[in-house]
C-alpha cells in the first residue's frame, strides 16, 4: 500500500514519490546572498555533541530541517530535540522531515532526551516534535513525560516545547498547561493566503487560536510563535500577521528567511536582506511584542537559551519598579 511508503522531502535517488503528494515541478533556485552563506560544521566540538546525541539516540530537528545553524549550535553544544519519532503525518511545502505512515511511540524517548539534556549541560532546552495526527492526543502525553522526565534529572533546566497544531485533538493543550513548561511556543509559520499550498493540512485560525487559549489558561507562561519570510507573501500580510499574534497576547516573535531545502519543495520568491528585517523588527515592537529576534538566519530555536534570559531578565525589572 502506498500508505506505507515513506519518503524524505529531499530524496530522490532512493525513494519513489507519492505523485499525489508533489509539491510542484522542479524549479530553478535563486542564486543564495552572501549574507546566507554559512560556515559548514565539523570542529572538535561539534563533533563531541554529534557523538553525544548519537550515544542516546537523539533526533533533533538541527538535522531533520537541515538547519542552516547546526554548526554554531552543536559548537556550543545546543540542540533542539525532536521527539514523537522523525517521521510526520503531514507534507507540508517548506518541510524537510519525513512523511508517511509513523512507528509506534518509543517510551523510552523522554528519559533519553532527559539524559542527552543533562550530558550536554543545558541549562535551557528546546523541545520539539513531528505532527501526529494518527494520535487521539497527537502526542501531547508524550510531550508531558518528556517534560516530566527533564525535570526529574535537571531541575534547574528551563524547558521550551515547540509545539505542533493538535488539530481537532480535544484536550491535549490542556495537559501540556498542566505540565508547566516555561515557554511556550507554536509557529504560524507563514501568512494565511499561503495556507493552502505551504501548509495544507494546518489551518491559520486554528493556530491563532491555539496560542491565544495558551494565554487563557495561562497568563504568565511565556508564549512565542514564528514567521519564515521570502515565500511569496507580502509586506500587508506580513504586519496583518503581527496584529493577530498581538491580539493573541503572543510575547515573543521570530521572523527569519525561508530556504527551500530542495527542488521539489516551494520556492523561495526572494531572499530579504538584512535590512529589511531590521525595519520589520522594528515594526514588530511597536505592536507590543516582549522580544523580538528577526534576521535571515534566525529560527525558532535559534539563541532560545539567550531570548529566555532576556525576558526573564525584563520581567524581574519590570517588577522591581
Amino acid at each position: 500500500m502506498t500508505d506505507d511508503i515513506t519518503y524524505k522531502n529531499h530524496s530522490h535517488e532512493d525513494r519513489q514519490r507519492h505523485p499525489e503528494k508533489a509539491f510542484r515541478p522542479d524549479h530553478d533556485p535563486i542564486p543564495k546572498p552572501d549574507w546566507l552563506r554559512v560556515k559548514a560544521p565539523g570542529n572538535q566540538s561539534w563533533n563531541q555533541t554529534h557523538a553525544l546525541l548519537n550515544q542516546y539516540k537523539i533526533t533533533t530537528v538541527c538535522q531533520e530541517a537541515a538547519c542552516p545553524n547546526i554548526g554554531e549550535c552543536w559548537q556550543k553544544k545546543h540542540a533542539t530535540f525532536l521527539i514523537l519519532g522523525d517521521i510526520c503525518t503531514r507534507a507540508c511545502a517548506f518541510c524537510n522531515v519525513a512523511t508517511g505512515r509513523p512507528k509506534p511511540l518509543d517510551k523510552n524517548e523522554p528519559e533519553r532526551v532527559a539524559s542527552a539534556t543533562k550530558a550536554l549541560n543545558l541549562t535551557h532546552v528546546v523541545i520539539t516534535s513531528v505532527d501526529r495526527d494518527d494520535l487521539t492526543d497527537g502526542g501531547a502525553a508524550h510531550f508531558v513525560a518528556t517534560i516530566k522526565a527533564i525535570r526529574s534529572q535537571c531541575p534547574q533546566t528551563t524547558i521550551e516545547i515547540l509545539t505542533p497544531d493538535f488539530l481537532k485533538k480535544s484536550g491535549a493543550l490542556e495537559q501540556l498547561i498542566e505540565a508547566k513548561p516555561d515557554v511556550f511556543n507554536h509557529n504560524i509559520e507563514t501568512v494565511p493566503s499561503l495556507y493552502p499550498t505551504v501548509r495544507p493540512g494546518a489551518r491559520y485560525f486554528h493556530s491563532i487560536r491555539l496560542l491565544q487559549r495558551v494565554k487563557e489558561l495561562a497568563p504568565r507562561l511565556v508564549t512565542k510563535s514564528g514567521l519564515m519570510l521570502g515565500l511569496g507573501e507580502n509586506r500587508n500580510e506580513i504586519l496583518q500577521v503581527m496584529d493577530d499574534l498581538r491580539c493573541a497576547n503572543v510575547d515573543f516573535l521570530t521572523l527569519g528567511q525561508y530556504l527551500a531545502p530542495s527542488r521539489k519543495h516551494h520556492p523561495v520568491s526572494r531572499y530579504l536582506p538584512p535590512e529589511e528585517f531590521i525595519a520589520l523588527k522594528e515594526l514588530a515592537e511597536t505592536r507590543g511584542f516582549k522580544l523580538v529576534a528577526a534576521s535571515p538566519l534566525t529560527r525558532s530555536s535559534y539563541h532560545a537559551s539567550e531570548d529566555f534570559d532576556k525576558l526573564k531578565q525584563d520581567r524581574h525589572n519590570h517588577l522591581m519598579q
